[in-house]
């Protein structure tokens, strides 16, 4: 956060070294501004030497006190920004310029933008788009050879495999020796005597693995809208027409299993006919391998990854390349919005509605929007594809803002699965089980016919809660306010909030009694456990995020459960979106009502999200799909929904409810969180704010109150939570409401514009 003067140069020049200038009379020594990646409230001025041409964007090396740090070159201020003169004699120069594409005018207006609507300092924000500070330097380069055209004096049989497997594969393509030799299966002495014959000439080439060129297959052809039915065709040819025709915002509305990314696809091959870049955003990177395939298999080459599982070399690689213009697609998760396309003309986020493309820390954003507001800026189309949009989205179709296309059926012979409800209260499991007699049946019955099965609880580890029969000690974190998991698998217990582990005890650490320990709930380990005893003969594959490490893993998971190397799948939500097994006739999801607890205004929204996504894996294939969702609420409005089928009037219940309540979308919500190492001085900081705050009609101000995760990573935390009507300017009341506070540098505030979780 960063409330500063509208010049903060002023103040970061009056505490660094000054700089002598040996200037002729009445001549103006140039000067640039330049924003750091730092946590500073604005850009900075600094002199420009006679020897240095600058443009706007361009990546420099600048001091800052003591040291240098690299900056971009940034847009003046408003002609209608009042700042106060700066004496020249007092700034320090700029040391040097980067050799490397300066940032795009379009990233540059998006920095401002998000930093402006989120409430953070613009260089926390110009951050998310330098994570990768070697991309400024030079692409290494390196000597590759190819053929010139002279035959050598003499000729061996393995120069003469050489020369033709560099014939056969492109005399005009320079390859390293090394790569030559592997080729043709000998060894860099035979190449480096072709060289010296002069049967291969030297050519300096780019060291890192090019980007293959995505082929844009003409529309209609056998790799693209031929193998789309009527309705997905037509979706495609409409999407198709509005690349190149400036910004709009379409919802892609299709059911689990209708095509929606081969529909989009032909959006992508249109952006690529005409030129431009494509970004397709995806909430979690599981979800890459898959797309990258299908992307290979409809376009002929793989799009450029982005992601946090990336080592620091291909990021580099791709980064360089994005900035170039070489990589013409790139699949991402919600830090790639920041990347920097100079030819953006379309993004795709693709799952619209997940939770996963909110960032909750630093910079606290929402993808989804930042994506829409990225198009808007740079004046391009960007499609929204979702089997259940978010309440926000349907609602900005209903306001006009955005377009909608429907996909209302499943592709091919596939149809959506019937959902019953298996009623708790009825048909409640064993003691000590979490499996119905219904269900269990039904799994037996599944396996039986050859068919492969799914069990789903959200809920990772073996059990949430492990307590003291003895004593009634419970295990929770030291550092949250949480309770310790176990995972048995790992034999530890761990904190999912802020990581803590700790070996698994023989003995109660309170009062000290052996083999006393309870473990209370389930999670998947212990649902595995259960099913193992239950079908001994299946083969079961259990798959959550703490088990799968990196995308490579997901992939083989998912392709084992493909080739029916398994029987019964029993997972986590990494398992409910984005995969097709067709031989998955049967999903069982263990605790349905998980999730519609806890005062969150999303709950009931994101449990029909998630429990339509997980019934969405049944029965994609041509074998008809059932699903049996264990619940002791089966005529909750959610429940009711998927069992009926009926999305949209379950929407237009969420609809009504929040409307009556002013809540999102027909009203605004800010979370402001205040956390620090001593409790005392969170509070007498958020008693400080409470007499700041403004008085203004259409605005609330709730709090503070202790967050539901009053220790976090052993910081308390305060809350304040405004509530506004839709048209309130709530940036400029939050802006001027924390400008009149002095925070101390232990506590952080931290603003949530929009935000999506209240714990």
């Amino acid at each position: 956060m960063g409330f500063a003067p509208a010049n903060p140069a002023q103040d970061q020049m009056a505490q660094q070294p000054t700089l002598d200038m040996d200037l002729a009379p009445g001549e103006t020594p140039r000067t640039t501004r330049v924003l750091l990646p730092l946590a500073l409230p604005g850009a900075y001025d600094y002199l420009v030497p006679d020897d240095l041409d600058l443009r706007l964007g361009d990546f420099v090396r600048v001091p800052l006190g003591p040291r240098e740090v690299t900056g971009v070159v940034w847009d003046p201020l408003p002609d209608t920004v009042e700042t106060k003169p700066i004496d020249p004699a007092r700034l320090k120069a700029v040391v040097s310029r980067f050799d490397a594409p300066p940032m795009p005018d379009m990233l540059r207006q998006f920095v401002d933008w998000v930093a402006a609507y989120t409430l953070s300092a613009p260089g926390a924000v110009l951050r998310l788009a330098m994570r990768v500070p070697q991309a400024l330097e030079p692409s290494p380069r390196v000597t590759g050879y190819r053929l010139s055209g002279h035959k050598p004096a003499r000729m061996t049989p393995k120069r003469e495999r050489v020369l033709e497997m560099l014939h056969d594969t492109g005399p005009e393509l320079a390859r390293p020796a090394r790569e030559i030799a592997d080729m043709a299966g000998v060894g860099t002495g035979v190449v480096k005597g072709l060289v010296d014959a002069g049967a291969l000439e030297a050519v300096d080439m780019p060291g890192e693995a090019p980007f293959p060129e995505p082929l844009a297959a003409p529309a209609g052809s056998a790799a693209g809208a031929s193998r789309l039915n009527d309705t997905q065709a037509q979706a495609a040819a409409d999407l198709a027409q509005r690349i190149g025709q400036g910004f709009s915002a379409t919802l892609l509305d299709g059911v689990t299993g209708a095509g929606k990314t081969e529909v989009y696809f032909e959006a992508i091959a249109e952006a690529l006919r005409q030129g431009r870049q494509v970004l397709v955003l995806l909430p979690e990177i599981a979800l890459t391998p898959q797309l990258l395939k299908r992307f290979e298999t409809r376009f002929g080459a793989a799009p450029a990854p982005w992601h946090s599982d990336l080592g620091q070399k291909e990021r580099r690689r791709i980064w360089r390349g994005v900035a170039e213009g070489r990589a013409r697609v790139v699949v991402g998760a919600r830090s790639a919005l920041f990347l920097p396309f100079t030819e953006l003309g379309l993004i795709v986020v693709d799952e619209e509605h997940e939770a996963a493309f909110k960032q909750e820390e630093g910079v606290i954003y929402n993808a989804r929007d930042m994506a829409v507001a990225r198009a808007s800026l740079g004046g391009f189309p960007v499609v929204l594809a979702s089997a259940t949009p978010s309440l926000e989205t349907v609602v900005n179709v209903q306001r006009g803002r955005y377009q909608r296309l429907v996909l209302p059926e499943r592709h091919g012979a596939a149809r959506l699965p019937d959902v019953e409800a298996v009623d708790l209260r009825a048909d409640a499991p064993e003691r000590g089980r979490w499996l119905s007699h219904r269900l269990v049946m039904a799994i037996g019955d599944t396996l039986a016919a050859g068919n492969q099965a799914m069990l789903f609880l959200n809920r990772r580890g073996y059990a949430p809660l492990t307590l003291c029969r003895t004593c009634g000690h419970r295990f929770e974190c030291p550092n949250c306010d949480a309770w310790l998991v176990e995972h048995r698998f790992r034999k530890e217990l761990q904190c999912h909030h802020c990581g803590t582990r700790a070996p698994t005890p023989h003995a109660c650490p309170e009062c000290g009694t052996e083999n006393s320990l309870a473990a209370c709930g389930p999670g998947v380990e212990r649902i595995a456990e259960e099913a193992a005893e239950r079908f001994p003969e299946a083969r079961l594959a259990v798959l959550s995020s703490d088990l799968l490490h990196g995308p490579a893993a997901t992939q083989e998971a998912m392709a084992q459960i493909t080739r029916q190397e398994v029987d019964l799948v029993i997972g986590t939500q990494v398992v409910a979106k984005g995969h097709n097994f067709p031989n998955l006739t049967l999903v069982g999801v263990v605790d349905s009502d998980l999730g519609l607890t806890g005062g969150d205004l999303r709950a009931a929204e994101r449990t029909y999200q998630l429990l339509h996504q997980v019934a969405g894996r049944a029965g994609r294939g041509e074998k008809p799909g059932r699903v049996l969702l264990q619940t002791y609420m089966p005529h909750h409005k959610v429940m009711q929904a998927l069992i009926a089928g009926d999305r949209d009037r379950f929407l237009e219940q969420e609809a009504d409810e929040r409307h009556a309540a002013g809540m999102p979308p027909f009203g605004r919500l800010v979370s402001v969180i205040l956390s620090g190492p001593e409790q005392g001085q969170v509070m007498d900081v958020a008693r400080e704010l409470v007499r700041a705050a403004p008085q203004a009609e259409g605005v609330r101000v709730l709090g503070p109150a202790p967050a539901p995760i009053a220790l976090l990573r052993g910081r308390h935390r305060m809350r304040f939570l405004l509530k506004t009507v839709r048209d309130f300017p709530v940036q400029k009341y939050v802006r001027a409401w924390l400008g009149a506070v002095k925070v101390p540098n232990a506590v952080r505030l931290a603003v949530d514009v929009d935000p999506q979780s209240f714990l």
